[in-house]
């Protein structure tokens, strides 16, 4: 009965496997062996060595494309996780009811839209005409309206915003699911010890909410490091660079430029700098949580 237990949990596990190893180990190889070459993805590939490397840490702007990804992570991660607390927390503290949860529906709805669907509206908002000024201009600060996603210095910034907008429901909902498991007594307890909101928020739900801000943490820095679909469909990377991310880099340079070596290469550090930041990050909760 073990040894048939086992053939079953191996026929169960191996077309899972294959696929893993198909459609994600497979081409990370590859994708490491072709970085090594220079190669237009037709023609004969000559052996170039690192030479790919040192153009990504020699281009200036490959430079300024991984730059821009570590800007955005100020608006994927540090302001979702931020409001998702506060909204979260503030959630928690009203009666279960209709309003709360369509509270939640609300906040959640962004992150089921198709984020190249979201880059598009957000880039009509954005507008010289758009909702954007619109409004801005309706409460009296018609001064500092714009072209938002063409101006240099507000291009960055405003589709960061786009991030927070989309990522801040998933936030909430999870860091609310997470408040739900933290013990009602704790909360009670220091209530009876005269505590306010302020110290309750940092005694009791902060250290219980650790495992799933790592979580998150972990979720809005990858997606920030490889963004791609909100920058294509609403700068495609400009005006000029001061929008262009790595992974809007390695579109253009593999499928424009025909440049397949630089672009395993680029997508090679890419991966290299996400597992950079996101391990410790995951080595730090399973630390404190013990």
């Amino acid at each position: 009965m073990a040894r048939r237990a086992t053939l079953v949990g191996w026929a169960l596990l191996v077309p899972a496997l294959l696929a893993y190893v198909g459609f994600v180990i497979w081409p990370l190889i590859q994708g490491v062996q072709y970085s090594f070459y220079d190669w237009n993805g037709v023609g004969v590939a000559t052996w170039v060595g690192f030479d790919n490397y040192l153009r990504v840490f020699t281009d200036p702007d490959l430079l300024g494309a991984i730059r821009n990804a570590f800007l955005l992570i100020a608006f994927f991660t540090v302001i979702p996780v931020s409001v998702g607390l506060v909204l979260a927390t503030l959630i928690r503290s009203m009666k279960a009811g209709a309003f709360a949860s369509i509270s939640q529906t609300i906040l959640f709805l962004p992150q089921i839209i198709p984020l190249a669907a979201a880059g598009i509206a957000w880039s009509w908002m954005y507008a010289q005409t758009g909702a954007v000024n619109q409004i801005l201009s309706g409460v009296g600060l018609g001064w500092i309206t714009r072209s938002w996603l063409a101006d240099y210095t507000t291009a960055l910034p405003a589709v960061g915003l786009i991030g927070s907008w989309v990522l801040t429901g998933l936030c909430t909902v999870l860091l609310l699911t997470g408040i739900g498991k933290i013990d009602v007594s704790l909360y009670e307890a220091i209530r009876l010890d005269g505590a306010g909101w302020w110290r309750e928020f940092f005694t009791i739900t902060l250290p219980g909410l650790r495992q799933e801000i790592a979580v998150l943490v972990t979720l809005t820095v990858i997606a920030a490091l490889s963004s791609f679909d909100i920058i294509y469909t609403s700068t495609q990377g400009g005006p000029g660079r001061a929008t262009l991310v790595p992974g809007l880099s390695i579109f253009r340079i593999g499928f424009t430029q025909s440049d397949v070596g630089l672009a395993s290469a680029f997508g090679i550090v890419l991966m290299v700098l996400i597992l950079i930041v996101v391990l410790p990050i995951q080595r730090l909760s399973r630390t404190e949580s013990r």
